[in-house]
């Protein structure tokens, strides 16, 4: 057995490096022909009804608006109901035909059972899971003095989109619907000061590429990684002692509310916002050090 992987060892990397030439160029002429489609034959969701997690701030509010204005019947989740409701006011006004508010805890298992039973049974069918609900806990790992004071991160932003999903999916596949997860550019970068945060959006990242191979073509799953977002949550990264909020611009909420609906009805596997925050990543595979060196920088005073 250890000759045969002594063997690959050799044979795999020049191997895959003599395909890669051969099939990245009709491969990228795909990809633009894919994108050219879903530019002109994107979803229209006037009409279909969405659910949206941590809808009462952030990112989630945001998309609620956007949602509205393409005319989509709404399910609003949060804990803080009466921000929800004022949420769920504005959507209305924006052209969502009807809105329904839930206040429910994400990290609890039957609270996220409940509101996917409460959304199917007041419109009659789901169309669109927004896992959205997250929160972040600012501490550079060798500081932090009670390490299960760190287990709400992987509650809310892990396990509450495991709930969600689970009970939604059985609805989602009746319609070939979509999943969207609000994630995070942190689950593959390594943001000082937020370890455990990124480790759960690192985890979320992987369950749903991992969902998007078992449930196929039945329903779609779009990955979001922004960047820095002009919300609530970041706010207090930023004005944690770990961030320099100077070097790092934000993009404000509604433009990346905007980007990542557009993103879901174009069916894109995955959204990045801004977009020139993919770049890291490549930057990262190639250059492991330099990324390193560049956090202990821009980020750790």
């Amino acid at each position: 057995m250890d000759l045969i992987h002594k063997f690959l060892n050799i044979l795999l990397p020049p191997l895959t490096f003599f395909w890669l030439c051969v099939l990245l160029p009709p491969y990228i002429a795909y990809q633009c022909f894919s994108c050219m489609k879903r530019f002109l034959f994107r979803e229209n969701v006037a009409g279909k009804v969405v659910l949206i997690t941590g809808a009462s701030s952030g990112i989630g509010e945001y998309l609620a608006y956007e949602y509205a204005r393409r005319g989509a019947l709404l399910a609003l989740v949060a804990r803080r109901e009466s921000r929800l409701k004022e949420v769920a006011v504005k959507a209305k006004e924006l052209g969502s035909p009807d809105v329904i508010v839930i206040r429910s805890d994400i990290s609890k298992v039957e609270d996220c059972k409940r509101f996917v039973d409460e959304t199917f049974n007041h419109f009659g069918r789901l169309d669109q899971l927004v896992n959205n609900a997250g929160i972040i806990k600012v501490s550079m790992f060798g500081y932090a003095t009670s390490i299960p004071d760190l287990h709400p991160l992987m509650s809310v932003n892990f396990w509450g989109s495991v709930y969600a999903t689970h009970f939604a999916v059985p609805h989602l596949r009746k319609v070939k619907g979509k999943i969207i997860v609000i994630s995070s550019a942190s689950g593959w970068f390594p943001t000082p000061g937020l370890s455990l945060y990124n480790a759960s959006k690192a985890a979320q990242i992987t369950l749903f590429d991992t969902l998007r191979a078992e449930i196929g073509s039945d329903i779609g799953i779009t990955i979001v990684t922004p960047g820095r977002i002009e919300s609530e949550m970041s706010q207090r990264y930023v004005q944690s002692e770990t961030f320099e909020k100077d070097l790092v611009p934000a993009v404000s909420t509604e433009t990346c509310a905007k980007a990542i609906v557009n993103g879901a009805c174009r069916g894109k596997r995955y959204v990045t916002e801004p977009s020139w925050t993919s770049v890291l990543f490549v930057v990262k595979l190639l250059c492991p050090e330099f990324v390193d060196w560049l956090c202990r920088l821009l980020f750790v005073k």
